[in-house]
């Protein structure tokens, strides 16, 4: 089947049947976790014609039979979980959890493991969309690692989304959406655009250096990752999974959770009734078990 190519031919608005919705919503299960219900079919629909439009096609059913291809999945499955994921974070986004990590957390690691001392800190932000988590967490472990001589730490960012994950690795933001920063680390870690008016400002080079990103699928058996975490961000994605992947997911995360590590999840998410190696220790805060 020859590739379509991208363009801007505007298509017709398509209409999508019933069964092509299950068709796709078992496919958007299948590789990303994500549930689709019926009622996220308007929605869908809506986020599907950005594709449509881009790649020249004018209907849902030409669309899903480039998708399904083998020249599809090789080249289309990335850009159609860029579109239909959502994404949504803030800086210092619940921020009780970033006291409770440098306030318990990192103090205890160090005492118990030499986390930070002996060898880097780890801390990984699962799903972390465009950014403002991982370099929250490098914001507060580098104010952190100035009041302990010799602390060191790493940052990792990541998610099923190219798209977000190229914002996070530019760092630029629209200034609106850095007023939950405090004022102290907005002049310590934000730099404005020489253009006023256009009103973006990047995370210093100092700290995008702690923080490195890449894609990862939890529906993958192999994250590829080697690294063991001390601590692990996964909030506010559990939500868009069906109980039985939720636990799957979590147990795939705690295997790179060093035993005595620590999850935090969002505060409307629970492990409770899963079976995991994570025994809670505060309000949607976790711990590893040890082996």
């Amino acid at each position: 089947m020859r590739s379509p190519q991208e363009n801007t031919i505007a298509a017709p608005r398509a209409i999508m049947s019933q069964e092509l919705f299950s068709r796709l919503s078992e496919f958007i299960y299948r590789e990303s976790g994500i549930k689709m219900p019926l009622t996220k079919k308007t929605m869908l629909e809506a986020r599907l014609q950005k594709r449509l439009r881009a790649i020249g096609l004018g209907s849902y059913d030409e669309y899903c039979s480039y998708l399904f291809s083998p020249e599809g999945i090789a080249n289309e499955l990335v850009n159609m979980i860029d579109v239909v994921t959502t994404n949504k974070t803030e800086f210092f986004r619940e921020a009780q959890h970033f006291e409770y990590l440098i306030e318990n957390v990192v103090p205890e690691l160090i005492r118990t493991k030499g986390a930070g001392i002996r060898r880097p800190f780890m801390v990984w932000s699962a799903a972390c969309s465009s950014g403002e988590e991982p370099y929250t967490l490098a914001m507060v472990l580098d104010q952190f690692s100035r009041k302990i001589q010799g602390f060191t730490f790493q940052v990792l960012g990541t998610d099923i989304s190219t798209r977000v994950l190229q914002t996070a690795r530019d760092g630029i933001y629209d200034e609106e959406r850095t007023q939950q920063i405090p004022f102290e680390f907005k002049r310590a870690y934000l730099m404005r655009s020489k253009d006023r008016s256009k009103g973006l400002v990047r995370i210093v080079p100092e700290l995008r250096a702690h923080v490195k990103f890449r894609r990862l699928n939890f529906m993958a058996e192999d994250f590829g990752m080697r690294e063991k975490m001390d601590v692990i961000f996964c909030r506010n994605v559990l939500i868009y999974f069906d109980h039985p992947t939720q636990e799957t997911v979590i147990n795939r995360i705690c295997k790179h959770l060093h035993p005595g590590g620590y999850l935090f999840t969002g505060h409307s998410e629970t492990i409770n009734g899963m079976r995991v190696p994570l025994v809670p220790v505060a309000n949607t805060v976790s711990r590893r078990t040890q082996l």
